[in-house]
């Protein structure tokens, strides 16, 4: 029997308010050293407190927020961050970044191609600025960077997906043939889920699976409200059941290029 992965001591929300520490403490131009000096802690536990090892009291955010000029931007972090969590993880919890550190993504997608593999027309069919755009179309640097190693990407698309017409014909065309393109990549895989069965899969809505590199997981789910950021094991859980009934309808990769293509051509060509 398999042993369990073991979770990583880090907690993912702790990390991000000490990557937002770190941002302050930096642009205050203050060392490590000087912080624990001015809370009256050691240089390490500041730097635990910046890797997401260790949880500070909130006196020591009182102490350091107007030393770092962050004008009570610190202190509403802490107090969001030990809310009662019951919305996941606060509005400030930066996804990209995380994105950009994880050496796995596994995304599920029931209506429209992922932000990751959009080409330009598409995602400005859905995005209402210019600014948007480029952002979304700068994350997907990490498919294709050298150092570090680029993320491994395994999306499972809807089928209706491929249908889903998304601002023109001549745009859905392109993006089924840049979908091609992308899978032939050896760090992406595209697999089409089909409902042969009569029984549908993933009907919560879609989301975003992310292995860091410690091995421990955090997931994004869409919501009509707003995208949930969430590490709670019991979320964890159900997503790996809802992948277990996706991956159990879903083609294998070059059955899935043959489906793609063959949309492309039928409907949209």
């Amino acid at each position: 029997m398999a042993s369990p992965r073991r979770r990583a001591a880090t907690s993912p929300a702790l990390a991000a308010f000490g990557r937002q520490f770190r941002r302050y403490r930096e642009r205050a131009g203050l060392s490590q050293a000087r912080v624990a000096q001015r809370t009256g802690k050691t240089a390490s536990f500041v730097s635990q407190i910046e890797s997401g090892k260790k949880r500070c009291k909130r006196e020591f955010v009182e102490i350091m927020d107007p030393e770092l000029k962050a004008g009570g931007t610190l202190l509403n972090l802490y107090d969001d961050l030990n809310g009662d969590g019951a919305l996941g993880f606060p509005t400030w919890f930066d996804w990209p970044e995380v994105e950009r550190e994880a050496e796995i993504l596994v995304t599920w997608e029931h209506s429209v191609v992922p932000g990751l593999l959009q080409i330009d027309d598409y995602a400005r069919t859905l995005l209402s600025t210019d600014e948007a755009v480029i952002a979304r179309l700068t994350r997907q640097e990490i498919l294709k960077r050298d150092v570090p190693a680029p993320v491994t990407l395994i999306a499972l698309l809807n089928e209706h997906v491929l249908h889903h017409l998304v601002g023109s014909r001549e745009i859905m065309r392109q993006q089924l043939e840049h979908l091609l393109t992308m899978s032939e990549l050896p760090n992406v895989t595209i697999q089409i889920v089909v409902n042969d069965d009569g029984t549908p899969a993933g009907n919560g809505g879609s989301f975003v699976l992310a292995t860091m590199k410690d091995r421990s997981e955090i997931a994004y789910l869409e919501t009509t409200v707003r995208g949930i950021t969430t590490d709670d094991s019991g979320d964890l859980a159900a997503i790996a059941r809802t992948l277990d009934s996706l991956r159990s309808k879903a083609l294998p990769a070059r059955m899935s290029r043959d489906f793609i293509r063959k949309v492309m051509i039928e409907k949209w060509t």
